[in-house]
């Protein structure tokens, strides 16, 4: 191609059209017009990245390749998401990959932007030999503690497999009991190990789409934005209006609003039904020690008493 012959204009429609290698740029690069050399330099930009990405992928598989050539042929990639946000679900993926499969631009998923997630979501499903998905609910966090519930989550999802499984690669540093599989767990693994890094963005995706559902339900706490992480907004919201019951109540900061808040209405009642009302909510709280339940059954009989 003789860009001498074409326009700026021209090139950069061309430049669309086809995919710009190495020889290209330097032609572009030695073409004298400044606005020719301006399109080298963000091609060459580009191209770059591309190379780096392909460079990232390489990297991220080696283990997997290492498993593979030892004869394992089911991999599962194991990761979650939502361990730290005051309310919702934690969510855990599995993935299996083919090890001729290739989904390029795959990281942790919390250091990409969520229109890159959502891409790499349906890219993965796509590509993946086998997609697991494991939810815990708030209520089974306040009764099992987050590691637990994470871990459950986690053994949830590769039980939803289609497809065998012969060896594990999980995120963190915990290993899951009481399964009779290869295992090991991979410190940073979102970040080193190319199919963790696809069950992150799968767990991430799955639990960010079911809070946008659950802001709908309860739109004062902004759950479409903060996905039940403590932001300002979300703790502003806590203040205001106590814990949803979504929330979990064995998290310091929403059993602390919980107190605040059953106290004011027990406070505020006006009728023995009321009370009782609030007396039963009280008994199906999870997450909040004897004494804290104590301390609410006091005011509730002192309350009852004035009441009465």
């Amino acid at each position: 191609m003789d860009f001498s012959e074409l326009t700026i204009k021209e090139i950069d429609l061309y430049l669309k059209k086809v995919k710009v290698d190495d020889n290209i740029i330097k032609k572009l690069e030695e073409d004298p017009r400044k606005g020719v050399k301006k399109l080298a330099t963000r091609y060459k930009r580009i191209r770059e990245k591309e190379q780096e990405i392909k460079r990232r992928w390489e990297e991220m598989n080696s283990l997997q390749n290492n498993l593979f050539k030892e004869g394992f042929h089911f991999i599962a990639g194991v990761d979650e998401a939502g361990r730290g946000p005051l309310a919702g679900p934690v969510v855990a993926a599995a993935v299996v990959f083919k090890p001729e499969t290739k989904v390029l631009g795959l990281d942790d998923s919390k250091k990409l932007t969520a229109k890159e997630r959502e891409t790499l979501f349906e890219e993965i499903y796509d590509r993946a030999l086998s997609i697991g998905v494991g939810i815990v609910d708030n209520k089974d966090i306040d009764k099992l503690n987050i590691l637990n519930a994470s871990l459950k989550a986690m053994k949830k999802a590769l039980d939803s497999l289609s497809c065998p499984v012969d060896y594990i690669l999980i995120d963190g540093k915990n290993k899951l009991s009481e399964l009779n599989i290869k295992q090991q767990a991979v410190i940073d693994g979102d970040n080193k190990v190319n199919v963790i890094a696809a069950a992150s963005i799968i767990a991430k995706v799955t639990r960010d789409r079911i809070l946008d559902k659950l802001h709908k339900k309860y739109p004062e706490y902004g759950f479409i934005n903060n996905k039940g992480y403590g932001t300002r907004e979300h703790i502003e919201a806590l203040k205001a209006y106590g814990p949803s019951p979504i929330h979990r109540y064995s998290f310091s900061l929403v059993r602390e609003y919980c107190l605040l808040t059953y106290k004011e209405r027990l406070r505020k009642a006006t009728s023995e039904d009321e009370l009782i009302q609030i007396g039963k909510d009280i008994d199906r709280l999870t997450g909040i020690s004897d004494r804290e339940l104590d301390y609410l059954r006091n005011i509730y009989r002192n309350r009852y008493r004035e009441i009465k």
